[in-house]
């Protein structure tokens, strides 16, 4: 049941280590090894659970038919019975034992020899016995045999691991999708002017290299020829294309926008951005504590009780009732086998697997169990900004016209019929504001400060501050344009022959969801926090429009995490919402990392739990979910528990004075029900 608990630092350093060396488009085999190794539980993967599950499952059959026990039960008397039965009985127990009970048996020699001795101690001392004692009592001892409950227990053990396994979804494989950031190839300039493509691995510090629109950034470095806007969203949070000039730094992994530049290597190896991501995301989740499952410690009780209550009953019998050898020992098994009951196989993965399936259909995936269990106690939840609160994608929010030339659609529909022609992510927005465009001839780029082209014989641009700055354009009214670059907005100016005719305010776009998400965050006590690598005023403009508690603003990459772990020193629960690169460490270090769907691959993997929708409401569902689920689990562990206080004592023949005593057919019996009971509430969990 510890399956939470493997050893995932080893692989993620052979992964960074691997990175570090930037073998990225020869890392596939290596990848796939990982991520195999996540799905393992005491050597056994999920697929080798199913099959042992399967196989085990129908030679169970036979041996259902084949117990004299089962056919006393059912009233079949003699019926299906001849000569040999026994052994063929016994054969096939021992191909279930050894086969089916393989993982368990493992389990234990693993358990004893880290000195915590759990689920799969109690499951193999189970079976062990039940089989050693049936096995016995084939080849001449006198008593029961308890082949069927051994066939059964194992059965439902397998499967239990198995679902238990299926919903966990394996461990972290945030370091592969970092890798997948960077391009396999760069086009390294020789001096005599030719491009050469080489793999990334193979740049040097000082090497020049040619960077075409549309293309990722391989390395990081500076900018020695060419001005480009470059996308960093994924890797700094910043909404915003950032314009890139000569003399100005790139980061590997970054997209480049409209314009051909040219780098020079600065940083290769572990030194790049992307690699210290890489470090801190490793980091934090190795700093990660883990919650020790509630039915880890269910059985760890359980297996002392089973212990020492068969050793007591042993004891008892043949001390102080005086009882045959014979007796004494069938009571003893039948203690040993009561103790472990299927219920308890089945409480928690029963719960997890309908949960992960409701949960997958409201939009929220769960990858960490204990995570998802643990967001019941969240009392902060941080928000990264862009593209979790807000859409990620700008709109147009306030038109500033100059003159009484333009009403506000006709400088939109202006704005926008330049635009249409660009592949800025600002043009974009323009451009979806107005469905009417105008007849644009003569387009050009303006690298890095807007575009421009003829309408009707005018000259019509769409340019940035920098534009009038560098052509000495003034504005008649600059206070209203402070205002809305105080608020963090983007602001653009149309001009029509070189007039500027009005400047328009864009800004990435709250979601309405977000609004209702922190109310009602606010009505279960719990705090919003907000965290972006946006400015100040951008930050508080967000906020405000949302209703956030607190915000954290121009927070550098590498100190996100920081800024969790100063929350998590107040003595708050955190959950972490992000969606970028930049997110990834923050994600890995909150008590809770959830990810939006939307976001890239990365976040994804680091995350515990992804809301498909992108909807930050879905977090308000979230924790009342992960609190109903919890009080299911603990409704089925008292059940598959508590059954123990009345069947063990009554198995060990403690009313056995009065005629009342529990025989192992009956005790198979009111572990089936118990098994029933416990599936029955997890379903329940639908309601």
């Amino acid at each position: 049941m510890e399956h939470e608990n493997h050893n995932h630092s080893e692989m993620m350093k052979g992964q960074q280590t691997h990175h570090m060396h930037h073998q990225h488009h020869k890392s596939e085999d290596k990848k796939m090894q990982h991520t195999k190794s996540h799905n393992q539980h005491e050597g056994h993967s999920i697929s080798d659970f199913k099959k042992r599950f399967w196989v085990s499952l129908i030679v169970t059959i036979p041996i259902l038919f084949l117990s004299h026990m089962l056919r006393e039960l059912f009233g079949l008397g003699d019926a299906l019975q001849f000569e040999g039965d026994v052994y063929i009985l016994f054969t096939l127990s021992s191909f279930v034992f050894f086969y089916g009970g393989l993982p368990f048996l493992k389990g234990i020699v693993n358990e004893l020899k880290h000195g915590k001795p759990g689920m799969m101690t109690l499951i193999a001392l189970a079976i062990t016995v039940a089989f050693v004692y049936s096995c016995a009592v084939v080849f001449g001892l006198e008593g029961d045999i308890f082949f069927w409950e051994l066939a059964t227990l194992i059965d439902i053990m397998l499967l239990g691991h198995w679902v238990e396994m299926r919903s966990i979804m394996g461990a972290s494989r945030a370091l592969e999708e970092l890798v997948k950031l960077m391009p396999a190839e760069a086009h390294l300039l020789k001096e005599n002017g030719e491009t050469v493509d080489i793999p990334i691995e193979d740049l040097k510090h000082q090497d020049k290299i040619l960077v075409k629109p549309g293309e990722k950034v391989p390395a990081d470095g500076r900018i020695i020829k060419g001005q480009t806007s470059v996308n960093e969203s994924m890797l700094t949070g910043e909404s915003s294309p950032v314009s890139k000039t000569e003399g100005g730094t790139v980061i590997g992994g970054a997209i480049n926008g409209e314009g051909s530049i040219r780098i020079e290597v600065e940083k290769i190896g572990d030194e790049g951005f992307l690699s210290q991501v890489i470090k801190m995301v490793l980091d934090a989740q190795e700093s990660k504590s883990r919650t020790q499952d509630l039915a880890n410690r269910a059985a760890f009780w359980l297996t002392m009780l089973a212990i020492f209550g068969g050793a007591a009953t042993m004891l008892i019998w043949l001390f102080a009732a005086g009882e045959t050898f014979n007796f004494a020992l069938t009571r003893t098994v039948t203690v040993m086998i009561i103790t472990c009951p299927h219920a308890l196989g089945l409480a928690i993965p029963l719960v997890v697997a309908v949960s992960t399936t409701l949960s997958a259909k409201k939009g929220l995936l769960i990858r960490n169990r204990t995570a998802f269990e643990n967001a019941r106690d969240i009392n902060a939840i941080v928000f990264d900004k862009t593209g979790t609160l807000t859409k990620g994608e700008f709109g147009i929010t306030d038109v500033i016209i100059f003159g009484d030339s333009l009403s506000k659609e006709e400088v939109i529909k202006y704005a926008a019929s330049v635009e249409a022609e660009s592949e800025h992510p600002i043009a974009k927005a323009i451009e979806n504001s107005s469905k009417e465009k105008f007849e644009v001839i003569n387009f050009n780029a303006i690298p890095g400060k807007g575009a421009e082209g003829s309408v009707s014989g005018k000259n019509i641009k769409v340019v940035s501050p920098g534009y009038l700055k560098e052509k000495k354009i003034e504005l008649i009214n600059t206070s209203k344009i402070n205002d809305l670059s105080a608020e963090g907005k983007t602001v653009v100016f149309l001009l029509i022959n070189e007039e500027v005719i009005a400047a328009i305010a864009l800004a990435d776009m709250v979601r309405e969801e977000s609004k209702e998400a922190v109310k009602q965050l606010k009505a279960m006590g719990i705090k919003s926090i907000m965290l972006t690598g946006d400015n100040k005023y951008a930050a508080k403009w967000v906020a405000d429009q949302i209703g956030i508690d607190e915000y954290f603003a121009e927070v550098l990459p590498d100190k996100k995490a920081e800024k969790i772990k100063e929350v998590q020193a107040r003595g708050l629960k955190v959950a972490m919402t992000g969606d970028g690169v930049n997110d990834a460490p923050a994600l890995a270090q909150a008590n809770v990392g959830i990810a939006v769907g939307a976001g890239t691959d990365v976040a994804i993997e680091t995350a515990d739990i992804i809301l498909v929708r992108s909807n930050p409401y879905d977090v308000v569902s979230l924790i009342k979910f992960a609190r109903a689920t919890y009080k299911k689990m603990v409704q089925n562990l008292l059940w598959a528990t508590g059954y123990n206080i009345v069947a063990i004592p009554l198995a060990a023949g403690v009313l056995y004075s009065a005629g009342i005593i529990l025989s192992p057919a009956l005790g198979a019996v009111l572990m089936s029900v118990s098994t029933i009971i416990v599936a029955i509430n997890a379903k329940l969990l639908r309601v």
